[in-house]
């Protein structure tokens, strides 16, 4: 008795459904309009499965899949079509890849025969996404689509996560096949989690038990390895101070005593001067990113420096390492803390106050409470995080609201964040703080744009207003593409070439979206304004006009050492 064939189309979704997919964020076309035909059936009536989102550019479609990714903890899924479908999501392929997001591509292409013709809409999707993906494979024969869904879905999520990409021509979605459900959890050459090197472990242990100053580096490798508890755990029992980078500020509550801040070049004072200072230096699941390290050739050249990752490719890639434990750090870190000795490093941790403290009152007090002049972005940042009380997810787009934003939000629970790190693409903010609305439901979203970043993802209220996404935009207006013209004010003699902006009437703008919208000009008002975003029910725009030449500070001027950062903009 011959079994039952269905298309590869239908393979597709039943492949998907034995995944956990939930939601899937697409736009269709002409080369995978057999999918979503049969997406039709699989998002409604008795075999309802997913809920798809129509956004309105597939590069939202795929930073939207990274939101939801970076919240949930699960694996984003975005479909789209061929040609320019396909090559508008490469910025978001990449943007995951650097930022270590499971996210699964699908994009239609034209029929196996006629590849190579230069057909409509055809273009080598595999070839181009191949050096910024984990694995880019074409599906040919309909037979293949349960192992290679499977294998995606395997590769995306485990070990170092990422982008994996599949070309879907369209006689391997039409073609009937016998459909059977493949599991892939093995994969020849690829080591998702290296075993652990008990010898590694012994002397990561042995040299912070004999620090008189350690310090520990936290990167987003904690959260992706679930491993939150496991790092507190590990930090209390030997007293260690412990630095945040961008992308790691939620592995560790902001309110823990042993938290001492950012890391980078807009961080914080006090543990970047310090890693100049540190006789142990604990990276844990970060990748010594330039923004964090700055001059490498003065980079903690006093300290040994330990280094826990699972992608054996980090080591000694930018700062050279004396103890490599490559593992995933939900394994390594009980493991070296079972060796630790408690130890108590009161004095050390003491030397981070008065710095910190001279922080606060030359940077942030000025910032988040100013007495005069128009509206700042520190202070606005800072009236939402009290406002939202620490329940909120942030979400931000590229520029001077990304750091402010990072800087003054306050982070007490797990995968609080969900920004661009590693590519630093402007109009990720918007779709990926749709997608975040769908992977954790039951948290406020915030969002916050500079008018540079809003504007190149404008088209995304479409999608919020379909979906009536609960997104509560924060607009900083200062008229400018701020990072820049910062840079060019402090290091460009204030040439300010093509960084002032003419901006539309967002007032208009939100009108014919029918999202409510309230603008605040002065900082009297600006409490109310934020009590009204959060308390109206679904999306909220709330523009701020924010002063024109508001500066990031501190900052580590580019190609500086560390322990050389500013408190002050002299230029």
């Amino acid at each position: 008795m011959s079994k039952e064939k269905i298309t590869g189309s239908e393979a597709l979704m039943r492949a998907l459904q034995a995944e956990g997919v939930k939601t899937i964020f697409g736009y269709p076309g002409g080369s995978i309009m057999p999918v979503y035909d049969a997406l039709y059936d699989y998002t409604r009536g008795e075999k309802k499965a997913f809920d798809h989102i129509l956004v309105r550019h597939e590069q939202a479609a795929t930073h939207a899949a990274e939101g939801y990714a970076r919240v949930s903890g699960e694996v984003g899924v975005c479909i789209v079509t061929s040609g320019p479908g396909a090559t508008n999501t490469l910025t978001g392929i990449a943007d995951a890849m650097l930022d270590s997001t499971p996210i699964v591509v699908i994009a239609g292409q034209v029929p196996i025969g006629a590849l190579g013709t230069d057909a409509f809409q055809e273009v080598d999707l595999v070839g181009l996404a191949q050096p910024i993906s984990k694995w880019s494979y074409q599906i040919r024969r309909a037979e293949d689509i349960a192992w290679a869904v499977s294998r995606a879905f395997y590769i995306a999520r485990s070990g170092r996560p990422g982008p994996v990409v599949l070309d879907f021509p369209k006689n391997a979605q039409v073609e009937q096949v016998e459909f059977a459900l493949k599991k892939v959890d093995f994969v020849r050459s690829y080591v998702a989690y290296p075993p652990l090197d008990e010898t590694a472990v012994r002397e990561a242990a042995e040299l912070i038990n004999n620090a008189k100053k350690p310090l520990a580096l936290v990167g987003q490798g904690v959260e992706l390895g679930n491993a939150q508890d496991e790092l507190v755990a590990f930090l209390e029992k030997a007293d260690i101070p412990a630095g945040r980078t961008m992308l790691g500020l939620s592995a560790l509550p902001s309110t823990h005593p042993l938290n001492v801040g950012m890391l980078g070049m807009h961080g914080n004072y006090a543990p970047n001067l310090k890693e100049q200072e540190c006789d142990v230096l604990i990276a844990i699941g970060m990748r010594f990113s330039d923004r964090v390290i700055g001059n490498a050739n003065t980079y903690a050249k006093q300290a040994k420096v330990i280094h826990l990752d699972i992608d054996k490719s980090e080591i000694d890639k930018n700062v050279k390492t004396d103890v490599a434990v490559v593992a995933d750090c939900k394994e390594s870190l009980p493991a070296i803390t079972a060796l630790l000795r408690e130890a108590k490093h009161t004095e050390w941790r003491d030397s981070f106050i008065p710095l910190a403290a001279k922080e606060r009152e030359r940077v942030i007090e000025p910032a988040i409470h100013p007495t005069a002049g128009p509206l700042l972005m520190g202070e606005v940042v800072n009236a939402v995080a009290e406002a939202t009380k620490g329940d909120a997810v942030l979400v931000t787009d590229v520029g001077q609201n990304q750091l402010f934003a990072t800087r003054y939000f306050q982070y007490p629970k797990k995968r609080s964040i969900c920004t661009s790190g590693g590519l630093g693409t402007m109009g990720y903010g918007m779709p990926a703080a749709i997608g975040a609305t769908f992977g954790a439901p039951d948290r406020t979203v915030v969002c916050f744009m500079g008018d540079g970043g809003f504007q190149m993802c404008i088209e995304e209220l479409g999608t919020i207003m379909e979906q009536q996404a609960p997104v509560k935009m924060i607009l900083l207006n200062n008229n400018y593409l701020g990072n820049v013209r910062q840079w060019q004010d402090m290091f460009w003699q204030r040439r300010q070439s093509f960084t002032k902006m003419m901006n539309p009437c967002y007032e208009l703008i939100a009108q014919g979206y029918n999202i409510p919208y309230e603008a605040v000009t002065d900082r009297s008002n600006l409490a109310s304004a934020i009590d009204r975003m959060l308390t109206t029910k679904g999306p909220y725009i709330l523009e701020c006009a924010i002063r024109e030449d508001d500066n990031v500070l501190p900052m580590t001027p580019p190609g500086m050492s560390v322990d050389d950062m500013l408190l002050d903009v002299n230029v």
